[in-house]
């Protein structure tokens, strides 16, 4: 998408490491099983609650998978700072490490209110270093609530399927040259939306949606009812890596989601915000956890604000994502993998200024949605 980032936010990472003696770069985990011990660990020595939903799928070494959550302030909140990882697997890494700098060093809370951490909503995905789970699909691409739409797909998909999901093992194949073949054929717009909206019909495909709401999500949707439904308001960020500039952030917004207008929420974020088409690199999503959100908690006064942290080219990525799918099908779909490592590096890229920015950038639109949420600008 079209570059839209903030100035480099250094509050947040000020406090943090005043507060731990650590470097942005200290809060990133080499592992899922590492990045939940330290969230569990930093969550008790906050004082936070811990609950955690276990899946049935496993990790790569037989190890269980959870998804775990810290909870600050009241257990019976009016006014909740959600914040949500992992969603996509491999992109945890960086929400991990957002969310344990939070833990270090959280925002003041009000006595009415909390501050809740999903920490890794895909476990699977970053055990496995995959951004879809153990079934194949794209959980952003999961979250319909309405039964008799879990089949089709974009028809550009139909053709484009063979470039994007070859039944092999990583090889050379031209990808690029092809792809911008398609793009010369069918429009670039065309071919973007195609593959990104998310689709049904190809279970071992890019951007699957699945035939049914999968086992991840269904618990999360249960919790969050259980736990939020008589919340006042809640304000959610929904943090993601891979799109827009390297090291800089990006703020979407779902239409129609949300109470506050967009001009209010971008001052009081003090980030540009987009609330739809973005150019270039335009597409909208099927099925995404965003637009599902003021539906699960329908009596609820909901913001919702997907933040990305951009690393690499959309075709880096896409290529990266590409050869991860094969390696995981097709191969031996172990996280050793040149595969898979290419996909850690192109949605949590190794370099130490790439981390401090995204751990500065998340920690920061933390602070600033805490604020203006805790101040009471949500009626």
């Amino acid at each position: 998408m079209a570059p839209i980032s903030s100035a480099q936010p250094s509050l947040p990472l000020e406090r943090a490491a005043a507060r731990t003696s650590a470097a942005g770069t200290d809060f990133f985990s080499p592992d899922y099983v590492s990045a939940r011990a330290r969230f569990r660990a930093a969550a008790l020595r906050a004082g936070a609650a811990l609950d955690a939903l276990p899946l049935a799928a496993r990790g790569p070494h037989d190890e269980s998978l959870t998804i775990d959550f810290a909870w600050l302030g009241t257990r019976r909140p009016r006014r909740v700072m959600l914040h949500i990882s992992g969603v996509h697997g491999t992109e945890a890494f960086a929400g991990s490490a957002v969310q344990l700098a939070l833990l270090a060093a959280p925002p003041p809370l009000p006595a009415d209110g909390a501050l809740i951490l999903v920490h890794v909503l895909n476990p699977y995905g970053m055990a496995w270093l995959r951004r879809a789970n153990e079934h194949n699909v794209d959980l952003n691409r999961n979250f319909h609530l309405d039964n008799g739409i879990w089949t089709g797909a974009p028809p550009l998909y139909k053709r484009l399927d063979a470039l994007l999901n070859p039944a092999s093992p990583p090889a050379r194949d031209a990808f690029a040259l092809r792809l911008a073949a398609a793009g010369l054929r069918h429009g670039v717009r065309a071919v973007r939306q195609a593959i990104a909206h998310g689709q049904h019909r190809y279970p071992r495909g890019l951007f699957y949606g699945g035939a049914e709401l999968q086992p991840g999500p269904r618990l999360f949707i249960d919790w969050l009812q259980a736990q939020l439904g008589s919340a006042e308001a809640v304000f959610a960020i929904d943090l993601h890596t891979g799109l827009g500039p390297h090291a800089g952030d990006t703020l979407m917004v779902e239409p129609g989601v949300g109470t506050a207008p967009l001009p209010v929420l971008s001052r009081a974020l003090q980030r540009p915000i987009t609330g739809g088409v973005m150019a270039p690199s335009a597409y909208t999503v099927r099925g995404s956890l965003g637009g599902a959100l003021p539906r699960l908690l329908p009596d609820v006064r909901v913001e919702f604000v997907l933040q990305e942290i951009g690393t690499w080219s959309t075709l880096r990525v896409l290529h990266a994502l590409r050869e991860e799918n094969r390696c995981h099908l097709h191969g031996n779909g172990g996280p050793d993998h040149p595969a898979k490592q290419r996909l850690r590096e192109a949605l949590c890229p190794a370099s130490p200024a790439w981390r401090e920015a995204a751990v500065a950038h998340g920690c920061d639109l933390v602070y600033r949605a805490a604020g203006w949420l805790f101040r009471g600008n949500t009626a």
